[in-house]
């Protein structure tokens, strides 16, 4: 299935493994208003599908993505304040509904992730790289800020080389973003696919509603106080995935020597 006049596509397969696809190679697949729509529509599509297991997010041609459209940046300089906040809005909730989506999420990154792309990298909870990809940050040098996609990229990067990287905007290598944590690992282009494919296969023999949980579990607990109110919440949540239909099954499973079903 196509959205956005085929600006994005999402296919998924027999696996229940869903792939949302940038399809503006012509264009480096940049951002505009179009794009944005059709990413917010295929990511609330894939949230909402309980027979998807989990999502790839990828691109078509040499680059993941440029970042902001040239055309949607020149109408964006003419927009009022109001219309800016609402532009901005709906970038932003692009990024929220990707970095909640209730199944696991990888990027498959190629060539170059500038700007916003680099929000989408952070947004998804594994991603690889090409180790020929570039990566940079580059809002400042047209006297803008990377403020939309702040909050994930400095969750995956941490604050201080957020400074870094959102006051330079230097332009950085594959190796630095996996050093830096911006990437989970790179590996060459030729094996980007088969990386993804062992990553896929590992997520699906595992119980789908446990891995959606365990995502969540991350989220719940980051930052938080190891204090006695912790300690009880995350006792609450094992006890109530071992008495779950699917707990049963795969605890059961264990002791019976045997594959779970959790299909």
């Amino acid at each position: 299935m196509n959205t956005s006049e085929e600006n994005v596509l999402l296919s998924i397969d027999e696996r229940g493994v869903a792939t949302v696809t940038l399809n503006r190679p012509e264009t480096h697949n940049a951002f505009n208003q179009d794009v944005i729509k059709a990413l917010t529509e295929a990511f609330n599509q894939v949230h909402q599908n309980d027979s998807v297991k989990a999502m790839v997010l990828a691109s078509n041609g040499k680059s993941f993505s440029a970042g902001a459209d040239l055309n949607w940046m020149k109408a964006m300089a003419s927009y009022s304040l109001e219309e800016n906040e609402t532009d901005a809005g709906k970038l932003a909730e692009m990024f929220r509904v990707l970095y909640f989506l209730n199944k696991p999420t990888i990027a498959r990154v190629q060539g170059a992730a500038f700007g916003g792309a680099i929000g989408l990298i952070s947004c998804c909870d594994i991603a690889i790289g090409s180790r020929l990809s570039k990566f940079c940050l580059s809002e400042v040098k047209l006297g803008l800020i990377p403020a939309t996609i702040s909050p994930y990229v400095v969750k995956a990067i941490g604050a201080r080389l957020a400074k870094r990287y959102f006051m330079t905007a230097e332009v950085f290598s594959s190796r630095r973003a996996r050093r830096i944590g911006l990437l989970s690992e790179t590996v060459s282009e030729t094996e980007l696919d088969s990386t993804i494919e062992d990553l896929l296969a590992s997520l699906l023999k595992n119980g789908p509603e446990a891995v959606s949980k365990a995502k969540a579990l991350v989220d719940f607990v980051d930052g938080k106080t190891i204090d006695s109110e912790l300690i009880q919440a995350t006792s609450s949540k094992i006890a109530q995935t071992r008495v779950s239909e699917e707990g049963q099954e795969g605890l059961s499973a264990f002791l019976e020597k045997r594959k779970p079903n959790f299909n």
